[in-house]
């Protein structure tokens, strides 16, 4: 291969291209995404950027390294040709190139309906938390819909700005499919404890707005309303894969991969949180929508493509994020399952500190730490190092 064009410019995108240059690829990189901007630090737009306590500049994941990549930002890449191996952009470009990095990530998914209504938001890119942080004042009313982590930290940085905040969360525990039902209740607690108000098992119905489509309140499905002058939805994400259509790759809930990036042609890999890798845990392919796996995967990937498509047998690490909430560190590392069993192996649930074990047939699965940094590091490790169900 002679030029790889890398389809996406956030951390994914930048990782493969380190990755391209580290494994020895000498030749062409061509580097394409949608944002205007050089790639940037997502997990602080919910939470310091948010807060104002860091600015945009500190928010940049590029340093002096020289990468000999040429960039080109600011227009969507609209199809991909796998037969002649060209993508095309959204400005009428066309970039020709013998291998291919899909790396173009998910955006956040929003309310139906409310798309346009003034004061509804998301976050996912700069702009969405320069849009947000305009919006928190203290004493004002914000309601989050979706109590994951996204949903968690926003709270935490609003109730810390001075804000009434309510979190409203359809299913009858927060974080249930990442930690389970027993102890995503059990992180959730600190909600309460710093007097965001939680409401759990209950659907939304809608949202109102008043004079000049601005956001009023949420209705929930048992009748209840709840008034708001800030409204944030944090449901999750989406692939960006709709412009691979019609390209021959295998799509589902994300670009179908196998366990080393490779995908079902042999010059294209894709990564990040648009690709759904193979999970030798699980049997599945899934997508892995975290900051290590966007830092980590791509070297894997690199390396199947520079083979000709060939998985080089280098297993990705398990799963791993973290989340800051109401000033603790929550880091989890594994796959849970609901029948998973659990063991508090330091602390308790009830100081809020502890260290917890997930074991499936025996096997260490997954770790869970609250404020036990090093224990979670040395948990970590043994997961690592644990025998994979085949």
């Amino acid at each position: 291969m002679k030029h790889i064009a890398v389809i996406g410019a956030s951390l994914a995108g930048l990782s493969a291209v380190r990755a391209l240059r580290a494994q020895g690829f000498s030749g062409r990189i061509t580097v394409i995404g949608d944002e205007s901007r050089r790639p940037y630090d997502r997990p602080p737009l919910s939470k310091d950027f948010l807060a104002g306590v860091v600015a945009e500049q500190d928010l940049s994941l590029e340093d002096s390294e020289e990468l000999a990549a040429e960039w080109l930002l600011g227009s969507a890449a609209t199809a991909l040709d796998t037969t002649t191996n060209t993508v095309e952009l959204a400005d009428g470009r066309r970039v020709h190139a013998d291998g291919f990095v899909i790396a173009t990530g998910s955006r956040a998914r929003r309310w139906p309906g409310c798309e346009q209504m003034v004061g509804v938001h998301v976050i996912r890119t700069v702009d969405d938390a320069i849009a947000l942080r305009a919006e928190l004042r203290p004493g004002g009313q914000m309601v989050v819909i979706g109590a994951g982590f996204i949903g968690a930290e926003v709270a935490s940085t609003a109730r810390k700005l001075g804000m009434d905040v309510t979190v409203v969360e359809a299913a009858p525990t927060p974080l249930q499919v990442q930690l389970g039902a027993r102890l995503g209740a059990v992180v959730a607690q600190a909600h309460a404890t710093h007097g965001t108000t939680l409401i759990c098992g209950v659907g939304v119905a809608g949202l109102t707005c008043g004079s000049g489509d601005r956001v009023t309140g949420v209705d929930l499905a048992d009748g209840r309303h709840l008034p708001a002058d800030v409204v944030v939805v944090g449901i999750g994400g989406i692939p960006n894969i709709e412009w691979l259509q019609g390209s021959g790759l295998d799509l589902g809930n994300g670009v179908i991969c196998g366990a080393g990036g490779q995908t079902n042609i042999p010059n294209v890999v894709a990564v990040g949180d648009c690709a759904a890798w193979h999970d030798a845990s699980t049997g599945v392919a899934r997508r892995v929508e975290h900051w290590a796996g966007a830092l980590e995967r791509p070297a894997i990937a690199v390396a199947t493509l520079l083979s000709g498509g060939l998985d080089c047998g280098t297993a990705a690490k398990e799963p791993y994020f973290w989340s800051d909430q109401y000033g603790s560190r929550i880091q989890f590392a594994g796959t849970a399952l609901p029948d998973d069993e659990i063991t508090i192996e330091a602390g308790d649930c009830e100081s809020g500190s502890f260290l917890a074990t997930y074991r499936r047939d025996g096997r260490l699965v997954a770790v869970l730490g609250v404020d036990q940094p090093k224990l979670f590091t040395r948990w970590r490790r043994q997961l690592a190092t644990a025998p994979v169900a085949v």
